[in-house]
């Protein structure tokens, strides 16, 4: 039997960058163009300009030679998907690269060209590039926590008193205020900007190792430049020091206390602080699409020309900015979880787990950065329905303050008496469905116990929120 071939993808008519068509959570927003295939490829080419300049620096290279190289590492001079096919035959994407930049460099000035990647290692590029990616793509994620972070303060200033229903597992609870809820999501989302700035401050490395680690060729290069290869530790160490201190400058990157091709903390760090701002947001989420149900409306996204709109049904106007911000919270941290399996990574460097790591890291930054853009979008225009509120607090008859009832009772009548009484009459207002203040007006077992005043009053669920007004209080002044 005759088979035949598919056509190899790069032969395929169509075939195209990932424009994001099933992924639109991070469509159009900052972060995507910030992680995207050319962003990436510049930073690499980042990455090998400031290692030249670093070696400037420090006497390895000439001046000129790192001014031709920075001239020439510029993401327009190079075809990114031509790289990309040529990454299958060596398993990452610098090999090309670096050949690709040092025939360029090679035209414009020869003498340069043999000063391209000097002494370094393709993980030392792309491992440099990922943080320089990492930190561009964690500003307008930050910037964006924080937007959020401020309006709800707004949300939760205003709202501080006002009373809603708290639901657990589902169900209404007791009362509470949706000031404390905004407080409380302001209060996830300002953790999450503090995790990603501690990481943008001081987690985000360059990479310098050389083959194996050890900064073999560096060395060579530095030794040979002074007049000889070797030296005394303390001389090695100082080569160290300078070249690293100097590629940190050049980067902008922090400086790590060894290179760490197979030790990768800081890409599950990263990993490990983008899930955890999903998820963070993932619970603003959840709880604007519960609040958002027809039957509760409670809260209502912003309104826009189309946002929302059904294909089928004209009158819905679907919580989209939420559902995007959730489907992010979903996928985060399953990603994040790959890289968190890269730790034990084998030998000086990996085959396989280093290269496993790429595409799941940019995801959880896309994604993350998908979901902070909606997420400052959403706390900004959020609807909030006061008077809804307070009707979902009367639907169940005065029930929902049950727990305040018991204990006032049991301080009369003992707890035992008091469980008994307050079981009877709940479940004499389920069955007849009237409300619980008029079973209990007209129970006889309270009858010189409670007042009708004293009664109204602690059926009030809008009296009956605990310390949520102070929490707010608490929380808006840290």
């Amino acid at each position: 039997m005759r088979t035949t071939r598919s056509e190899p993808a790069d032969r395929i008519p169509g075939v195209q960058p990932d424009a994001g068509l099933l992924s639109p959570v991070r469509v159009g927003t900052e972060v995507e163009a910030a992680v995207g295939d050319t962003a990436w490829l510049q930073a690499m080419l980042d990455a090998e300009a400031a290692l030249a300049r670093a070696q400037a620096r420090c006497g390895t290279v000439p001046a000129a030679a790192a001014a031709a190289i920075t001239a020439a590492a510029r993401a327009e001079h190079f075809d990114v998907r031509e790289l990309a096919l040529a990454a299958r035959r060596t398993a990452n994407p610098v090999v090309a690269l670096v050949a690709a930049l040092t025939r360029l460099v090679g035209k414009e000035a020869p003498e340069a060209a043999e000063y391209v990647h000097r002494g370094s290692t393709s993980q030392d590029v792309f491992d440099t590039g990922a943080m320089l990616v990492a930190a561009r793509a964690l500003r307008p994620i930050v910037a964006d926590l924080r937007a959020t972070a401020a309006s709800l303060t707004e949300l939760a200033a205003a709202h501080r008193d006002t009373a809603m229903a708290g639901r657990t597992l589902a169900l209404h609870a007791v009362p509470t205020t949706f000031g404390l809820k905004a407080a409380g999501w302001r209060q996830l989302v300002l953790e999450a900007a503090a995790r990603l700035e501690r990481i943008a401050g001081e987690g985000l490395p360059v990479s310098l190792g050389g083959a194996a680690g050890t900064l073999a060729g560096y060395l060579q290069y530095a030794g040979q430049a002074a007049g000889g290869a070797g030296g005394s530790p303390e001389q090695v160490e100082e080569v160290v020091d300078d070249l690293v201190e100097a590629f940190a400058a050049e980067t902008g990157l922090a400086r790590p206390v060894l290179p760490w091709h197979a030790l990768r903390t800081p890409v599950t760090d990263l990993g490990a602080a983008l899930a955890y701002t999903a998820g963070a947001l993932g619970k603003m989420a959840a709880d604007v699409q519960v609040l958002a149900r027809t039957e509760i409306g409670e809260v209502a996204e912003p309104a826009g020309a189309g946002r929302g709109v059904s294909s089928a049904m004209p009158h819905k106007r679907n919580p989209v900015l939420a559902t995007l911000m959730r489907s992010a919270a979903v996928q985060v941290p399953a990603l994040s979880c790959v890289l968190a399996q890269c730790l034990p990574a084998e030998d000086e460097r990996s085959a396989g787990l280093w290269h496993a790591e790429w595409q799941p890291l940019r995801e959880c930054l896309r994604l993350t950065g998908g979901a902070a853009h909606a997420a400052a979008e959403l706390a900004a225009g959020l609807s909030v329905h006061p008077r809804r509120m307070r009707d979902n607090l009367d639907a169940t008859g005065g029930q929902i303050v049950s727990e305040r009832l018991s204990a006032c009772l049991a301080s009369r009548l003992g707890k035992a008496a008091a469980g008994e009484l307050l079981g009877q009459a709940l479940e004499q207002a389920r069955r007849s469905g009237r409300a619980l203040g008029d079973v209990l007006a007209a129970f006889p077992g309270l009858e010189g116990v409670l007042s009708r005043e004293e009664l109204a009053e602690l059926l009030d669920p809008g009296r009956y929120t605990g310390a949520a007004g102070p929490l707010v209080d608490r929380a808006l002044r840290g």
